[in-house]
């Protein structure tokens, strides 16, 4: 027992230098430049918020053994308050599936600092900073995926959640699989230890038009849950 808490403790410590090394990034310069113009430029309706404008580090419960990966921050969304899916609308849908799996406290996320646990869920993403159009280029979503990488490490995940195809895609890429196996709502692939679900993204583009419903997503997150135990 003694020597699992240590092993918790290093883990945990291990991850806030990761998130240091994360915070401080500026490897690639067209999304340095685009996400500090988005966070000195503002939206309307945010102008008197601080907005964080920097690389977005993974945030959950260090003993997770469920990882949802994400795309990238949204312009107005993690890259004003600096946590993934917190204060947008695919963050809503997100938070309140979580919170109906029992994976969150609370089902609705606003900012850093309001109050919301995971429960043996960690939220990541395959790209830090906010992209032009939410399009990273794949020589920047290559120069940030190993940050995900030693998260899942650490983490040792057992379950990785792909929210959409560009996520899915880079989980295949950190895990080595060849040949590809197609994205799809519901697909699953096993990476040695780790099983991959693939799951729609919670866009307000999929989730207006009906192609991701509350209950797809529950479904995803509970075969999560039962594979993560």
């Amino acid at each position: 027992m003694l020597e699992s808490l240590e092993a918790g403790v290093l883990s945990s410590e291990e991850l806030a230098t990761l998130e240091r090394e994360i915070t401080s990034c500026r490897r690639c310069p067209r999304l340095v430049e685009w996400r500090e113009k988005v966070a000195r430029e503002k939206r309307a309706a945010f102008s008197d918020e601080t907005y964080w404008g920097r690389p977005v580090p993974g945030f959950g419960d260090p003993d997770a053994r469920v990882v949802i990966l994400g795309l990238a921050p949204a312009a107005h969304g993690a890259n004003r308050t600096g946590r993934f899916f917190t204060g947008d609308r695919s963050g809503d849908f997100l938070f309140a599936a979580l919170h109906r799996t029992g994976f969150a406290s609370r089902p609705v996320s606003r900012h850093r600092e309001d109050g919301l646990e995971l429960y043996g869920l960690w939220i990541s993403a395959a790209v830090r900073c906010a992209p032009p159009q939410n399009r990273p280029t794949p020589a920047e979503r290559d120069a940030c995926l190993p940050y995900a990488g030693r998260e899942l490490e650490l983490l040792e995940a057992q379950v990785v959640v792909c929210l959409g195809a560009f996520a899915w895609d880079a989980a295949l890429r950190l895990y080595g699989l060849r040949p590809k196996p197609r994205f799809g709502h519901g697909a699953e692939v096993v990476a040695g230890a780790t099983a991959l679900l693939g799951c729609y993204h919670p866009s307000q583009q999929n989730t207006f038009t009906g192609v991701l419903t509350p209950a797809m997503l529950d479904a995803v997150l509970l075969r999560a849950r039962a594979l993560g135990r």
